[in-house]
This record gives structure tokens, sequence and C-alpha cells, in this order.
């Protein structure tokens, strides 16, 4: 069967992130004065042939610990879904 598995990476909250003081004060200087807060992060998606669901989500959370985020600095959230054959890509 085939998963896609779709993947936030996002800094801790105790983490400075500069990309998003950055966005927000260009944010404000445009105008857009209602804005207070802003945060940059990963989005990933992956396509993951497995046997089950919680196989799938396994490989998808061990990419994740491995790979895809720093586990000093970031956080993620994982949603893993199966894809029919109209959904393949």
């Amino acid at each position: 069967m085939l998963f896609k598995a779709k993947v936030l990476v996002t800094l801790r909250k105790s983490i400075l992130d500069v990309q998003g003081k950055a966005v927000l004060h260009a944010l404000q200087s445009l105008s857009y004065t209602g804005v207070k807060s802003a945060r940059i992060g990963k989005y990933i998606e992956l396509e993951i042939e497995a046997d089950t669901l919680e196989a799938a989500t396994a490989v998808t959370e061990s990419a994740c610990k491995k790979l895809l985020a720093n586990p000093v600095m970031e956080d993620f959230h994982i949603e893993v879904e199966e894809l029919s054959d109209v959904h393949r890509s």
C-alpha cells in the first residue's frame, strides 16, 4: 500500500526564530499591523510504501528523528494517510 505522510517541522518555542522576526518586521512595515507574531517552519510530504498505516507512521517518525528535524531545536507533527489510486501522483 502507498501512504502519504505530511510533516510539519517547527522551531521549539524556546528557540529564537530569526527568520520569523524578519518576516514579522516586513509584514508590519507593509501595514499588516495586526500581525503580532510570525514563526517559520518546514513542510515536507513523503510517499511511503508500507504494509500498514502503523508501519508508514513508524517510518515517518524515524525519518523525522534521524534527518528531517533537529531534535535539539525543532519539534515535528506528522499526519499519515493511505493514498487511493485516484490520489497517486
